[in-house]
């Protein structure tokens, strides 16, 4: 038997079982009750409420403290073994560390002084952002809608969830780097001498009134930089997330088929699977690019 007919025969089989399985269970009609989207609720769960501002600890609480943990002692753990002959996790880091000094600051940055000064903050960008992204694909108990009793006690279930999966979290780590790569631009070449390298060279016989027009659309596309750097990172997360969810059972559960979950669920496997080695490091590469790229063309000597 050919490959070829064995990939057919075996594809034919499965959907065979899955018809079979769908003739004996039925359908149990839609799910009403199953509210997918209540699995990025953020429920308070230690209600902390200071002069109006709302600092309750919810499960993205939890996970940006694993994920600050996990960065700060992860690193200073193995920092503090480094071998002469390194094993397999230290040559993983020596690749990590290789990459965030020399692809992302050293290629971006003008120059090595820039690339030492500005090193560390993209590294704990990086790093903060692979973990936290990581952290999103390990099931933990966290689900606490749907609570599972063990000798008596209301525990709760075990659920994916990322951190960088809800937009406040890129959105902050955009403004800190916004605000890092203007100021930084402003230190370098002074306030009003800044903004004036948002201006493109060439321009020195263009009218007042054009000048002003460039320089307006080069505002406008600074601030869509808060919005394209933050939502790059979170809609990558959440769709990621929000398929494994629904190919993993979710699916089946809303439209009350039972069967099509064992239709999806090889999906689920294989969207995890790409999830994990794939996404989640390049979305956290990007960002630190990005970064470093904006704080670059702002310390640039020639400017924008």
């Amino acid at each position: 038997m050919s490959r070829k007919l064995k990939v057919l025969t075996a594809f034919g089989l499965y959907f065979g079982i899955v018809i079979i399985l769908g003739l004996i269970t039925g359908s149990a009609g839609e799910n009403e009750e199953f509210q997918p989207q209540n699995e990025f609720l953020l429920d308070p769960w230690i209600t902390i409420d200071i002069a109006g501002v709302d600092l309750s600890i919810t499960k993205a609480v939890l996970y940006l403290a694993l994920a600050s943990g996990l960065t700060i002692g992860v690193m200073s753990f193995l920092a503090n073994r480094m071998q002469r002959e390194p094993n397999k996790v230290q040559m993983a880091v020596e690749i990590a560390y290789d990459l965030t000094r020399n692809n992302i600051a050293r290629g971006n940055l003008n120059g090595d002084k820039q690339a030492l000064m500005w090193f560390p903050f993209l590294a704990t960008l990086f790093f903060f952002i692979w973990f936290s992204n990581m952290l999103g694909y390990v099931p933990l108990p966290t689900n606490t809608e749907h609570p599972i009793e063990i000798f008596g006690l209301e525990v709760p279930s075990f659920a994916i969830y990322a951190a960088t999966a809800n937009i406040s979290i890129p959105l902050v780590l955009t403004l800190i780097v916004w605000f890092a790569y203007n100021i930084a631009g402003m230190r370098e070449h002074g306030v009003v001498n800044y903004f004036k390298t948002w201006l493109p060279p060439g321009l020195e016989s263009m009218n007042p009134f054009g000048k002003a027009a460039i320089f307006m659309i080069e505002v406008v596309s600074h601030f869509v930089r808060l919005i394209s750097l933050s939502v790059r990172l979170f809609a990558n997360i959440l769709a990621g997330h929000l398929l494994i969810l629904f190919m993993a059972g979710g699916l089946a559960v809303l439209l009350g088929l039972a069967a099509l979950g064992a239709l999806t669920f090889p999906l689920a496997f294989a969207f995890f699977v790409f999830e994990v080695v794939l996404v989640a490091s390049l979305q956290a590469f990007i960002f630190s690019t990005l970064t470093a790229i904006y704080i670059g063309s702002a310390t640039a000597e020639g400017g924008h």
